[in-house]
């Protein structure tokens, strides 16, 4: 594991998921939607998820313990952070890349169903 991604993986979910609402909300999108993709992509649920936050789960431990990838996860493709998702090889970036990928799709406009994959 390279330093560059040590330190994505101790990051706490807390600390960037203010960032994921701000960018959904600044296009027009909800905190709401953000939470929706948080929990099909992991199978948390909103109880969970304040758990996390407030015990300051950092990424590591956010996939780790997350009850489920969604089956569809497989789906998600696309270029994130100037990385085709499908091709990264840490598992745990791969899964950090998804739920990025995820909401900057959100922010983009895409709908719901499109996101989701379903």
């Amino acid at each position: 594991m390279n330093t560059n991604n040590t330190r994505v993986y101790r990051m706490t979910f807390a600390s960037v998921y203010p960032h994921y609402i701000a960018k959904a909300e600044k296009k027009g999108r909800t905190k709401a939607e953000v939470d929706e993709i948080i929990f099909w992509l992991t199978g948390y649920d909103e109880k969970a998820l304040a758990t996390i936050i407030d015990d300051q789960t950092n990424f590591e431990d956010f996939f780790a313990h997350a009850p489920q990838l969604h089956p569809n996860v497989s789906k998600i493709t696309g270029v994130i952070c100037g990385y085709r998702v499908e091709d990264i090889e840490d598992q745990l970036m791969q899964k950090i890349r998804y739920l990025d990928k995820l909401i900057d799709e959100l922010a983009k406009g895409k709908t719901m169903e499109k996101i989701l994959r379903t």
